[in-house]
């Protein structure tokens, strides 16, 4: 039985006010995508691990991450798509036929910590096909109609939105990576949804959605505070924050 991570890294980062992809961006002093690779490595449950990242940067990317001490996993790197589906399709290429679990985890979320991975893998190694971890959400949700007249309103003043629905947030999670996945489950995910991967707004946000859309279950481990996404300046200050408890 093997496990394979792809560590998806080729997004651009723009929303950081960088000029590089946000997987290179600094963090303790070193790149995102390192961090990521590093505990998926520290976990003892991933065999190999598939980086994709920005078209170009393959060979930078590799001597990163391969060239790591810490990372004592074979790795291969691979151009990512227009969509983090697509990219994700091309790491699950290079998945070879003796894996039979995979991760799909975001160099974005460089601090998952090992045993979250290891929660996951073990939950899917149980026979739950797709599992994700998720945490509660604390405040109040609601859901809203995006009317005409709201945006025509928005014109001269705020955007205003009427609400539809408060759902009870007992029953929601937010979710975060890495997800993991039988992996005929999820190569048949992703070849039913393949039409959806090149456009930004048709691609699936995450491969479980990909699962969701063939009917099939998808389940849910806890999550960790420390899996953060980072996005924005202040993300990265806080995951600054969180490195520095960890030392």
């Amino acid at each position: 039985m093997t496990t394979l991570a792809i560590l998806t890294a080729a997004g651009s980062g723009s929303r950081l006010g960088r000029d590089l992809p946000k997987a290179l961006v600094g963090l303790a002093g070193f790149p995102l995508v390192l961090h990521a690779a590093r505990r998926l490595a520290a976990s003892g449950v991933v065999d190999m691990l598939v980086v994709t990242c920005p078209p170009g940067l393959a060979g930078a990317v590799r001597e990163i991450v391969a060239g790591d001490p810490q990372v004592d996993l074979p790795v291969r790197v691979v151009d990512g798509g227009t969509t983090r589906q697509a990219s994700v399709a091309a790491g699950l290429r290079l998945a070879g036929e003796g894996v039979d679990v995979v991760l799909v985890h975001d160099a974005a979320r460089p601090l998952a910590p090992p045993a979250l991975v290891r929660r996951v893998v073990a939950a899917v190694r149980r026979g739950h096909p797709a599992v994700v971890p998720g945490l509660p959400v604390v405040d109040t949700v609601k859901r809203v109609e995006l009317a005409a007249v709201a945006v025509a309103e928005a014109a001269d003043g705020p955007l205003v939105e009427r609400v539809v629905e408060t759902p009870d947030r007992g029953l929601l999670r937010v979710v975060q990576t890495p997800q993991g996945f039988d992996r005929a489950v999820l190569v048949r995910a992703h070849a039913a949804g393949a039409s959806r991967a090149a456009a930004e707004h048709l691609a699936a946000t995450d491969d479980a959605g990909l699962v969701e859309a063939l009917g099939l279950p998808v389940h849910v481990v806890a999550g960790d505070e420390a899996a953060m996404k980072i996005t924005t300046e202040r993300d990265l200050l806080v995951a600054g924050l969180l490195v520095e408890e960890e030392s």
